[in-house]
């Protein structure tokens, strides 16, 4: 094995690797590598210790229009659209292997950029990632349209379409998997795409373009607009000639995006938004320690900023008091460390003002009567990193903005309860509809709950159990649409009817 392939096993050597890494930070447009039109750029600052990493290309609308105009030339001489699905096919495989050749490259970019530790970068962002594009790939050849059973001189045909030209808007938490989510089934499907990453995470999405050029992805069919969202993000939200715009990230943006829709050409529109997901744990479930060790290991998994963080724990008196120790130990073992030591658990917040909105709700639940059990304070204040302490409070009622704002951080809050039905109650009552969990043996109290419980995806004795093959996405507030498994090829997709008089 020689040194370029070999996995660092430790945090110097990781920081050697950085230290040696070039860093891109302008635009891919039309297959090339550009600056912004205005040649205006921003500082790219790791979260780890504050400095800062690169310039990167701060586009605008005219970078938008640009991009969005290659990926119209790039549908509609149908370079991509036309090629066989076998061809399709391949090349995105090649893809998917090309980000698995570069795992430690798109690992250590993904690190550096917004703090993660680099051991879940690693066995997570990237191989997601890659696994995305294999496994849309092998859909394409597999997914057939249908013919209607019409009158026998007739013969209906019922086609999917791709929409043309695609926006994809992506947030800063998992930046190569939630683009991996929406790029793979669009670019399946023979759509064009146009990928803005977070003005926080722009990196590992530059580098992705030029890996998908070096695929065999023609140019122009894959285009990526760094940028901050007020400029880029709305530039390509309102566009006249964007098909459709797919978003992943919060509920405030989320309403924006839907009014830059309305307003421009009534745009197909797909939103993953917040979550505040209730996790309830029943006296009825036995295995306390597994119950409370899986609460505590997701709410903490990527410092807690995920969408379907089981950010609300519902427990049931009985087992509270037992529950909430068992998880206040697991969170003083689970403290902020260095993301670049493959033993670190919990890394940084993406940058310091995320970490004092964080810091801002803790000051606010004190202030409402919670009480922090572990927790609750900034750590490693000396590295200039944003870095916050895992985080539980108890004595929450679920009309305290804990209980009801998405945080996203690592802070957990512990809700108390008499009975499996005000578990429902509580769970139900929030404005969230993204993911829920409930802990119980007995079948069918587990069933009931599981089916009263309002929201996209729901857990019954385990947390974030996921694979490609199911859908993912929320009801109310957490947005509208898919992500994953074949249903979100419906997303990027037209049905088209043919009729035929024979």
């Amino acid at each position: 094995m020689n040194e370029a392939t070999r996995v660092p096993a430790t945090a110097g050597e990781w920081q050697q690797r950085a230290e040696a890494l070039a860093f891109e930070g302008r635009a891919l447009i039309d297959g090339k590598m550009v600056q912004a039109s205005s040649g205006a750029t921003f500082d790219c600052r790791s979260p780890i210790d504050g400095r800062v990493l690169c310039q990167v290309a701060a586009c605008d609308a005219a970078d938008v229009d640009l991009a969005v105009a290659a990926a119209r030339r790039a549908f509609s001489d149908r370079r991509w659209a036309s090629r066989a699905p076998a061809e399709r096919k391949r090349i995105l495989q090649r893809f998917a292997a090309l980000l698995r050749d570069n795992l430690h490259e798109l690992a250590l970019l993904e690190t550096l950029d917004m703090g993660k530790p680099i051991a879940a970068s690693i066995a997570g962002d990237v191989n997601s990632a890659a696994r995305c594009f294999d496994w849309y790939a092998e859909s394409i050849d597999k997914v057939y349209d249908e013919i209607a059973p019409t009158p026998e001189r007739d013969l209906a045909l019922i086609t999917r379409e791709p929409l043309g030209v695609v926006g994809a808007i992506v947030p800063w938490n998992f930046p190569m998997v939630t683009a991996a989510w929406k790029c793979a089934p669009a670019l399946a499907m023979g759509n064009s795409v146009v990928l803005k990453p977070a003005e926080q995470s722009p990196l590992t999405a530059i580098r992705i373009g030029q890996l998908a050029l070096e695929a065999g992805i023609p140019e122009g069919v894959l285009n990526v607009v760094p940028g901050f969202g007020h400029q880029a993000g709305k530039a390509l939200a309102s566009h006249m000639d964007v098909d459709g715009v797919y978003f992943t990230g919060s509920t405030a943006t989320g309403r924006l995006l839907m009014e830059y829709a309305a307003k421009s050409n009534l745009k197909k529109i797909g939103l993953e938004l917040g979550g505040k997901s209730p996790n309830i744990i029943l006296s009825s479930y036995a295995d306390l320690e597994t119950a409370a060790i899986t609460a505590a290991e997701c709410m903490f998994a990527n410092q807690g900023e995920v969408c379907i963080a089981p950010s609300r724990l519902i427990v049931e008196r009985p087992i509270h008091n037992k529950v909430v120790e068992i998880i206040a130990e697991f969170a003083k073992s689970r403290q902020p460390a260095n993301p670049l030591d493959p033993e670190t658990r919990l890394g940084a917040l993406v940058d310091n003002r995320h970490a004092d909105r964080v810091m801002g709700y803790i000051d606010s639940a004190v202030g409402e009567g919670a009480r922090v059990v572990t927790g609750g304070h900034r750590a490693l204040a000396e590295t200039g990193g944003a870095y916050v302490a895992p985080t539980v409070f108890d004595n929450v009622t679920n009309d305290m903005r804990i209980a009801r704002e998405e945080i996203f951080g690592p802070v957990l809050s512990v809700i108390a309860v008499d009975s499996a039905e005000e578990a429902v109650q509580v769970a139900n009552d929030s404005p969230y509809g993204l993911a829920a969990a409930v802990w119980s043996d007995h079948l069918s109290e587990a069933h009931k709950v599981a089916k009263a419980l309002h929201a996209g995806i729901v857990y019954v004795n385990c947390y974030d159990a996921c694979d490609i093959t199911t859908p993912f996405g929320g009801v109310k507030q957490s947005g509208t649409g898919r992500d994953k498994s074949l249903h979100a090829l419906a997303e990027y997709t037209e049905v088209k009817t043919t009729w035929i008089r024979l």
